[in-house]
């Protein structure tokens, strides 16, 4: 595992394992939050975001974390393992809202520089409806960019935790 991408629901785990198989590998973790969002939840131009995620990819050993579909074509061909973190979305749900109460004083690890946690409906629409409406996004691009990489398909806290065990 030289190039892990990292993908799944919001909520499911996709940074807190990129930081432990990052610390675990001796790998630098890319995380696409930070790439994407500029500060107070303003949206990078497109154009500018394929442009960072690229340069960041150039290196010849990472762990990236994140979904944004857009980019799927250019990080799965790049990837050697692609860990797909598919929680319940109950849970998913539960952990955004318990991760907005958590930071809402402060910027977390893993996020842009200035941009504050805060309660979301349509960021909680997006996590209750992701299976219906991005579930099938995700499928297509595996089977279109991702085939080539071993794929870990982990659905609960105990695979995610088997998984970084024997990593």
């Amino acid at each position: 595992m030289r190039r892990v991408l990292i993908i799944g629901n919001s909520g499911g785990g996709k940074s807190t394992l990129a930081r432990r198989l990052g610390d675990k590998l001796g790998l630098p973790v890319i995380h696409l939050d930070v790439l994407f969002w500029k500060p107070g939840w303003v949206e990078s131009d497109r154009d500018d975001y394929r442009t960072r995620v690229m340069a960041a990819l150039q290196a010849p050993a990472w762990i990236c974390d994140g979904q944004f579909p857009s980019t799927f074509h250019l990080r799965m061909p790049m990837s050697d393992t692609i860990v797909w973190i598919d929680q319940p979305r109950t849970l998913c749900l539960c952990r955004a809202i318990w991760r907005a109460v958590t930071y809402r004083d402060g910027g977390r690890p893993d996020m842009a520089e200035g941009c504050r946690e805060k309660i979301d409906f349509a960021f909680y629409r997006y996590i209750w409806t992701f299976d219906r409406r991005v579930r099938p996004e995700v499928e297509a691009a595996l089977a279109e960019h991702g085939a080539h990489a071993r794929l870990f398909h982990l659905r609960n806290d105990r695979e995610i935790a088997a998984f970084l065990a024997q990593a």
